[in-house]
């Protein structure tokens, strides 16, 4: 590996901590508690601050792993883990490594139906759950050799285990870095389940293939408050943080008074979230800059564009000193980074928190990548792009049009080995000559950045033959604060000729349809009208929206707060109808 990249120091431990190109995930967590033992590590506030630094937290995983290893837990055992974010959730996926054998994520927020339906999915031999399923799970789950508690005074709680002498136990197989890792089953999709497959080397790979495009320090402090289950949060959260020796927070709730109360009491600097929050949060700004008055809010408005052009043309950054009291009073003050995914995010959004003096990123990825194969680096970032390809990966269009657009493909280390007992499967998302099929459609421009336009199987085609993608026409509505929902979708305009119109679905948002609409149906239709004839106004005339249904409902969503899509002809805007599968 060339000297001067992020993994460089890699090669000091090559050899005596591990061998061959990548360590295993346990070998990468023994090389960061050998250069900061006494960092802290896993810490959360609820209510009073709990932290383990690295030390700690490695000898909780050994003895876990040791515990596991005396039940015969270990090489190609399979072990569930499914609860709200803690550091016990933490530790209890790192002593399922430890042990050798290989963990299964779950979402806590499905039915503990379905997370044992998941459990049997992955052939799991024990679980570790939290307390608000951990009975049901145990009853549902009586062929499990054990199932551990990840809260204090839980039965068999995770702290509380003992772990018999090293002689005592059968030898450790430990896992190599080609060895099958996590099983992750993707969430919003529909029929059986497709369990990904990701070895230790697709996540080691992809960790520092992203510090290839994003510099993070071991006096980084993470906030984990996307779902650690989900493939985004586990890796640019999780496995990143303990890459370098960085601090993880974890949040449990994703409520915005609570975020910024965690915020600014662990004085976090790289915060992750999804295009909602962030959208959430900067809505918050805005309204308190409307508050100061049209010449304060003029004058603030006007130094922001200023201070972004200075950020993107001469490379220094204004905002956060010129911003620091607007920052201060919503928690971002101590931000160094703020990290957008599983989702697309408007530019206009992008672009004012780089105003506001925050080095605000977009990346892109798909669970079966590990996750991340581009990110758009501070230094030299595109709004409208969801970043640079990564240092690592391959990337091609395939059928490209005229304009260069088609779907993405990929090949690479943090590709997954595939779908958990589903050869077909699996075949059908590669192409004969081994590239990876993403499903999006996008294209690439000189410099390898990365446009997005859509999700294939979201297409919308008009009678004019034109391809329209649903996600280009939602991100129009990020910067509406009366619009808690947006989906664009297509309906039978002809069924004849079998051509599509555009429809968008909206559910206004609670608090301006109770204080400014006067909870009145007919003005929020209304006001929903207008923004729809704003938005037609940017819009090519092919994409233009020509239906809308004002919803009286939320629309379903993800943990990780996207909308489950509906087929055209099943749609049900109130979450009941037939789910389209999507990819996370």
């Amino acid at each position: 590996m060339a000297d001067g990249t992020p993994w460089s120091f890699l090669d000091t431990y090559r050899g005596k901590a591990f061998s061959g190109e990548w360590p295993t995930l346990p070998e990468l967590f023994a090389i960061t508690v050998s250069r900061y033992p006494d960092r802290a590590c896993f810490s959360a506030y609820d209510p009073d601050r709990r932290s383990w630094n690295y030390r700690e937290a490695h000898a909780v995983i050994k003895r876990v792993a040791a515990h596991l290893r005396s039940l015969g837990i270990g090489k190609d055992s399979k072990v569930a883990v499914t609860g709200k974010n803690a550091p016990e959730w933490a530790m209890a996926y790192l002593a399922v490594l430890e042990a050798g054998a290989v963990v299964v994520p779950i979402d806590y927020q499905i039915t503990a139906e379905e997370i044992a339906n998941l459990v049997k999915a992955g052939d799991s031999v024990a679980l570790f759950a939290d307390e608000e399923k951990f009975a049901e799970l145990k009853a549902a789950c009586p062929e499990l050799k054990a199932v551990f508690a990840l809260w204090s005074g839980g039965p068999d709680y995770i702290l509380d285990l003992k772990a018999p002498s090293e002689s005592e136990l059968p030898p450790l197989v430990p896992a190599v870095e080609t060895d099958l890792a996590a099983i992750l089953f993707t969430s919003g999709t529909t029929g059986i389940p497709k369990g990904v497959m990701l070895s230790h080397r697709n996540f080691v790979s992809d960790c520092f293939y992203a510090q290839g495009n994003l510099t993070i320090l071991y006096t980084d402090v993470f906030y984990a408050l996307l779902p650690l289950h989900h493939s985004y949060t586990m890796l640019a959260v999780f496995i990143e943080a303990i890459s370098v020796g960085a601090e993880i927070v974890f949040g449990k709730r994703m409520v915005v008074k609570q975020i910024f109360k965690d915020l600014k009491e662990a004085k976090i600097t790289m915060f992750l979230g999804v295009p909602m929050l962030f959208n959430k949060v900067l809505a918050g700004i805005t309204k308190g800059v409307k508050a100061k008055g049209p010449i304060v809010a003029g004058l603030i408005s006007a130094l922001m564009a200023i201070s972004g052009f200075i950020k993107k043309v001469f490379k220094v950054n204004p905002g956060k000193k010129l911003f620091h009291s607007i920052l201060d009073k919503v928690s971002l003050s101590t931000i160094r980074i703020c990290i957008a995914g599983g989702g697309p995010l408007a530019p206009s959004v992008f672009r004012k928190y780089n105003q506001l003096g925050i080095d605000f990123v977009q990346g892109y990825g798909l669970t079966e990548t590990s996750p991340i194969i581009t990110l758009n680096p501070i230094e030299h970032y595109k709004e409208a792009s969801v970043g640079k390809i990564l240092p690592g990966v391959q990337m091609k269009i395939l059928d490209p049009d005229e304009d260069g657009m088609g779907e993405i493909a990929v090949k690479g280390s943090m590709v997954m080995q595939g779908y958990y007992r589903m050869p077909k499967e699996t075949a059908a998302v590669f192409t004969a000559d081994g590239w990876f099929r993403t499903g999006d459609v996008g294209y690439m421009d000189s410099e390898d950045y990365v446009y997005l336009t859509g999700r294939a199987k979201n297409l919308i085609v008009t009678e004019g033959g034109k391809n329209v993608y649903p996600e280009e026409i939602e991100n129009r509505f990020q910067l509406f604060d009366e619009v808690e929902q947006v989906m664009i979708r297509g309906y039978l305009e002809d069924t004849e000729l079998v051509s599509e119109g555009i429809e968008a679905l909206l559910f206004p948002n609670p608090d301006w349809f109770r204080d400014t609409a006067g909870s009145s149906l007919e003005k929020a239709e209304a006001r929903m009208k207008e923004i729809i004839d704003e938005v037609n106004l940017k819009l090519l005339p092919y994409q233009r929206i020509s239906r809308l249904k004002v919803l009286s409902e939320a629309m379903e969503m993800t943990t990780t707060k996207k909308l489950k899509r509906f087929s055209v002809g099943q749609a049900s805007p109130t979450g009941t109808g037939a789910q389209a599968e999507r990819k996370e």
